[in-house]
């Protein structure tokens, strides 16, 4: 039985032909990603911003009423409240800011939480409370100091890692792929203003570890390849190692599919923003180990002597001594 193979053994795809083209489209979309953070905001979940969240189904409707919804919490006097759909159409998540007197007092907190459920329900007889969470600002701003160190870390080991095992171009490749790659996650959180939660950081910890294995495959057949072909163009060579390993990277990616897809289309609503920030980064991963790791090697001054053992000046003295005592042994001609 002839097995399938998704990618031809010959497959010879021009990927560095459109390297500037993609490359000013990847800055582009980085800019705009930072842009809507910066502008629109991120939807931070109760982990990061404290409060109470309230999360309500409304068992006998299609749709959530958010617009009275919004208008009926506010009127109870603790603030605006941020009221938003999660997951399905009538699943929604009431976010209410806590007096200072009661983000330290669970009991009060969890009561200010039961306030909310009685007043939707005295409109709404069909709401069922699914959860009623307290989270202190001290707290939640303490979270966000750890993600974004956490975040920072990984990022700054993994090109600290590639710079050992390969060059330092390779370190700074990875890192700018890595830098595009969670930007563009946070520009789509922006963008959807989906919730942002714990869950999401561990979700961006799981890009950057994809996106690295994915650049590391890549960059290893580099730099076999570099050491094989020395008179190579380095285009031409960059093109070849994509290629090689076109076929492990798209298999890996399908596989992954496999298992996002039906968890994004049928999977309960607290996992929507966790598996959508996983299979975004999946595409932006792939992409940019192609389109921004392996041609930024080429701006960074990779030549086919990388990684060719320089000759000291021991080296030469110990070669010529050596040809020396050869001329010595061959005597006179």
């Amino acid at each position: 039985m002839k097995l399938l193979k998704l990618v031809p053994d010959n497959t010879n795809i021009r990927f560095l032909k459109l390297r500037m083209p993609f490359l000013v489209i990847s800055i582009l979309l980085i800019l705009a990603s930072w842009a809507l953070v910066l502008t629109k905001g991120i939807n931070y979940g109760v982990d990061f911003v404290g409060g109470q969240e309230v999360r309500v189904t409304f068992t006998e409707l299609e749709q959530a009423p958010i617009e009275d919804l919004r208008a009926s919490v506010e009127n109870l006097g603790f603030g605006t409240p941020v009221v938003q759909g999660f997951g399905a159409p009538n699943v929604v998540s009431i976010r209410v800011p806590l007096p200072e007197e009661s983000s330290e007092n669970a009991g009060s907190a969890t009561e200010i939480g039961n306030q909310v459920i009685a007043e939707i329900k005295k409109t709404y007889p069909d709401a069922r409370a699914d959860s009623n969470e307290t989270v202190s600002g001290k707290v939640a701003g303490e979270f966000r100091e750890s993600a974004v160190l956490a975040l920072g870390a990984a990022m700054l080991a993994v090109a600290l890692y590639i710079w050992i095992r390969f060059e330092w171009q390779f370190g700074a490749g990875a890192l700018f792929a890595l830098f595009h790659d969670v930007s563009l996650t946070l520009g789509m959180f922006a963008l959807f203003q989906l919730e942002f939660s714990l869950q999401i950081v561990a979700a961006i910890l799981t890009i950057i570890g994809y996106s690295l294995n994915d650049t590391i495959v890549v960059y290893d057949r580099i730099r076999e390849n570099l050491k094989k072909f020395r008179k190579m163009q380095l285009v031409e060579l960059l093109d070849l190692s994509i290629n090689e390993t076109l076929a492990r990277t798209v298999m890996t990616s399908l596989t992954l599919l496999v298992a996002l897809i039906p968890l994004l289309a049928f999977g309960p609503a607290s996992l929507f923003g966790l598996v959508a920030a996983i299979t975004f980064g999946l595409f932006v991963g792939t992409y940019s180990s192609v389109y921004l790791a392996s041609p930024v090697l080429i701006w960074l001054g990779v030549n086919s002597d990388s990684f060719v053992p320089q000759e000291t000046e021991a080296d030469k003295q110990e070669r010529k001594a050596r040809e020396q005592a050869e001329k010595e042994m061959r005597g006179p001609a």
